[in-house]
């Protein structure tokens, strides 16, 4: 739908801000309604009083020798700035949350008022409890101190800044391109943290005060598995067993996941769409002359490829030929997460600022998140190289 600046006004003035902007909100996060279809000088003609008037004032020829902040003294231009706002904040959002960025999908978000925190756990304990025979009471157990270390939250922002040019001849298009660019820019920076700690080039994982590498090949858990090129069933099924071998350092009992996700490179995007969409498979096995076929044992999986994964494992130093055959397979959302201190915040400059007079700015537009990519368990993902 085409937005209507009247009746948006006339919203703003019954409904009041808040009110307003959340509709708005609404409408872009359904797509009934564009940044792309909104023009920022036809919401300051709309929504500032006399908002024809302000805008040829930004025009000096037609200013009368007044000067912006003269002219804008006293006019109140809360509406325009807070719509704009909301339509920028769209903007940003839209670009930095686009599928491309998939780890930022597979792993979950948690919030966090720390800069680094100590997650406490209680240490799982042996199956091995004697059994509680009628009319005698429980016996006590005692639990051991087990935690994992989180690294440092950084920040991350761009400011838009809106200037007199931009809305007197209605560059829309610019300002919301680089809007765009702020979250495509920042939420690739996210994806390519994420990334690197999935991938293993980046290794967080702190547990009871020691370091580790997210993959192990040897103890205290084996979770690399190589010559494991994704051909088949088969090379599932191997992955999957090196989960059964995979204890918890407290009990000795084996981890309880179930893989449900796989991540691999492009080149292997409609080759693992094929080992695990088929409804169907066919063995042979042992040289013998019938072929058995059954339904796809593999279950249910969440197949997920990124071009930037492919990129990151070149990045950390493999060749092209054995970067595009990694593939990973876990539950990704138990062993990554991203600690968000906040997510993607959009604020607004005040007014009257020196850059407002300094750079014709009329209103600048921060965007801006803090968090970090962690490894909360190693253990629940498995690495496969060709």
């Amino acid at each position: 739908m085409s937005i209507k600046y009247r009746e948006l006004r006339r919203r703003y003035e019954l409904d009041g801000p808040a009110k307003t902007t959340a509709h708005l909100r609404e409408a872009f996060q359904a797509g009934d309604l564009k940044p792309d279809e909104v023009s920022i000088r036809d919401l300051a003609e709309a929504l500032i009083p006399d908002g024809h008037h302000w805008v040829r004032q930004l025009d000096p020829r037609t200013a009368g020798g007044v000067n912006l902040l003269e002219a804008g003294d006293g006019v109140d231009v809360t509406a325009f700035l807070n719509v704009t706002g909301q339509v920028i904040y769209s903007k940003i959002i839209e670009a930095f949350t686009q599928e491309a960025f998939v780890a930022s999908q597979l792993v979950d978000t948690i919030p966090t008022r720390l800069d680094g925190e100590k997650i406490p756990g209680i240490t799982r304990v042996a199956d091995d409890v004697a059994p509680v025979h009628p009319g005698m009471p429980y016996p006590n157990l005692g639990f051991g101190e087990d935690f994992i270390e989180t690294p440092s939250t950084t920040k991350h922002g761009f400011i838009v800044p809106v200037t007199r040019e931009a809305i007197f001849f209605d560059r829309t298009n610019l300002i919301l391109q680089r809007a765009t660019e702020v979250g495509e820019v920042l939420g690739l920076n996210k994806e390519k943290r994420l990334l690197d700690l999935i991938i293993g080039a980046t290794n967080n994982y702190k547990a009871n005060g020691v370091a580790y590498d997210t993959y192990q090949a040897s103890a205290p858990w084996i979770n690399v598995l190589g010559s494991n090129e994704l051909v088949d069933w088969t090379n599932v099924d191997a992955a999957e067993q090196l989960f059964a071998d995979i204890l918890d350092p407290h009990t000795g009992e084996p981890v309880l996941v179930q893989p449900n996700a796989v991540l691999v490179m492009p080149a292997y995007r409609l080759a693992a769409q094929r080992v695990f969409n088929a409804t169907e498979i066919a063995f042979t096995g042992n040289a013998l002359p019938t072929t058995t076929t059954v339904p796809n044992p593999l279950g249910s999986y969440r197949v997920e490829s990124s071009r930037l994964a492919y990129r990151r494992v070149i990045a950390s130093g493999e060749t092209a030929a054995d970067a595009k055959k990694w593939w990973f397979i876990g539950d990704f959302r138990r062993a990554f997460a991203y600690m968000e201190n906040w997510p993607i915040t959009v604020t607004q400059a005040p007014r009257n600022s020196e850059a407002e007079f300094t750079n014709d700015i009329v209103v600048r537009f921060k965007a801006s998140e803090r968090g970090a990519a962690a490894v909360l368990n190693p253990r629940y993902v498995v690495k496969n190289t060709g």
